[in-house]
């Protein structure tokens, strides 16, 4: 009996339509987004990315001082609707000729390969350090990145341990104000957002729990370019420059960090300095010649494309994939799509589009689409068209304007669709801590007046914005629970 109903199912899948198969590189903002928006039923979507949860990035400095728990702003891979299958692990070569992507899981390290009829790469950035020396070198120590999850738990059990510190009676004064100087470098909406989440913390927590260590903090914004905000309007910029100034915050603007240096203090006895680590310091350096001992710095300062996509042999233009307006890949027949931070136009395609959670969102809607609408009419098992005759190109989409899933027919009738991908401009917000933030409106094409507003009208319309842009009703619980209970009693200052 058992022999039969064996056979009697091979035999009945061996007779389905075999679905061609979709794979997808990365579990970010165009990752995930694609993976949930194309039609399974039509397509065998596999998904492989180092991180198997979907980060929710504009609420991340959020996470790094306890506003936020870790697990209220990620939604695992895994409950992805009808996803064929997830791998864990990196992208580490591509192999065109036989459209294999060969990947390496994060645990023993084993390499296998993985066959794609279509390959969506959404494989994001990472931080780019300019070769600043000494960044690298003392990441994870007192240098931190703020890009993931793991990141974020690395400032918060570091603030903690530096407060910890600096309240033993058996420490100098002068020990005491390096292990309470906090340097973030980069004048864009993270490092904004985050130096604000922090000065709440500061004040609101740590006044209550350390009270003699207040007088020894210093908070301090390193931005190398004239202003802060650049893609905001400038009465926006200004407006955040002025409230971080009245919050006690040192922005130092037109200052670049031209390295940090490992230092010590000499040992009790010696003349010269020693490798003790119990006498370990650092210090920033800065262009303009002058120097800012601290204990911990995070670095959200720029963006570099990751080993795969520069390793991948294709088209790239400053560190990114070339792509055309319908977002493929040329010279590829139409099987290999780019989105998100690591894709760009080729020349003559378009303006480059900013590295935001937004377009790699809109993006993953137009491929999406594709896919759903026109994509699916291509034999891909035909053996003349395998590899010789281009995809069709797709026809009309509508962009998906307002961001929120359920919504496409307002798309439809709000804007026109066509066969390129439109990037639509949706505004812009930061947030400024427990009621302040700005919000610019100014050049979007949402059916709203182009105006700018700050205080706290602008933190509302944030906060409601990426509420109602949770990916799961438990989220949708979770946040407005955290913010509830760190507004009445205050921020989780354990560390473990």
């Amino acid at each position: 009996m058992r022999s039969i109903t064996t056979f009697t199912t091979r035999r009945f899948s061996s007779i389905q339509k075999k679905k061609p198969r979709v794979v997808i590189l990365g579990s970010g903002w165009g990752g995930t987004t694609l993976a949930r928006r194309i039609n399974k039923s039509l397509f065998d979507v596999r998904l492989v990315s180092p991180a198997n949860h979907f980060l929710f990035t504009p609420l991340l400095p959020s996470t790094a001082v306890g506003t936020l728990e870790f697990r209220a702003i990620q939604e695992p891979v895994r409950t992805i609707k009808d996803l064929s299958e997830y791998y864990q692990a990196k992208a580490i070569a591509l192999k065109q000729e036989n459209q294999l992507v060969v990947c390496q899981d994060l645990f023993k390290g084993h390499k296998f390969e993985v066959k794609y009829d279509y390959l969506c790469i959404s494989a994001g950035n990472k931080t780019n350090t300019y070769n600043t020396p000494g960044i690298m070198e003392r990441e994870g120590k007192e240098v931190f990145f703020l890009k993931h999850l793991y990141h974020a738990r690395q400032i918060r059990n570091r603030v903690l341990e530096c407060f910890e510190r600096a309240s033993n009676p058996n420490i100098s004064n002068e020990e005491r104000n390096r292990l309470m100087s906090f340097i973030v470098v980069g004048g864009g909406p993270t490092s904004c957002e985050f130096t604000t989440e922090l000065h709440d913390f500061l004040k609101q927590d740590v006044a209550k729990w350390y009270p003699d260590l207040i007088s020894h903090i210093k908070l301090t914004l390193v931005e190398a370019g004239s202003g802060l905000l650049g893609s905001f309007d400038k009465s926006l910029a200004d407006y955040y420059l002025e409230k971080l100034i009245k919050k006690n915050i040192h922005v130092r603007l037109k200052t670049a960090v031209s390295g940090v240096e490992e230092r010590w203090y000499p040992s009790e006895g010696d003349v010269a300095n020693t490798k003790d680590e119990a006498h370990h310091y650092t210090v920033a350096l800065f262009a303009d010649g002058t120097e800012l001992p601290f204990a911990t710095m995070v670095w959200s300062a720029g963006l570099a494309p990751v080993k795969f996509v520069k390793e991948s042999n294709l088209a790239l233009h400053r560190g990114k994939l070339v792509v055309d307006r319908y977002l493929r890949v040329p010279g590829h027949n139409g099987r290999i799509l780019a989105l998100g931070d690591c894709a760009t136009y080729a020349e003559g395609e378009g303006a480059p589009l900013p590295p935001t959670a937004s377009v790699a969102e809109q993006q993953a809607y137009y491929i999406g689409d594709c896919f759903n609408l026109y994509y699916k009419d291509f034999d891909v098992f035909n053996e003349r068209n395998n590899k010789e005759k281009d995809v069709p190109f797709p026809g009309p989409v509508a962009p998906a304007l307002l961001p929120w899933q359920g919504v496409e027919f307002l798309n439809k009738l709000l804007m026109k669709p066509v066969p390129e991908f439109q990037y639509k401009n949706r505004g812009a917000m930061v947030g400024m801590g427990f009621g302040g933030g700005v919000s610019d409106l100014t050049n979007t094409d949402l059916p709203l007046p182009k105006i700018t507003t700050s205080g706290v009208a602008a933190f509302l319309m944030w906060r409601s914005t990426y509420l109602t842009k949770q990916l799961s009703w438990t989220n949708m619980a979770l946040v407005p629970m955290y913010w509830f209970k760190q507004m009445v009693f205050g921020r989780d200052i354990s560390r473990f």
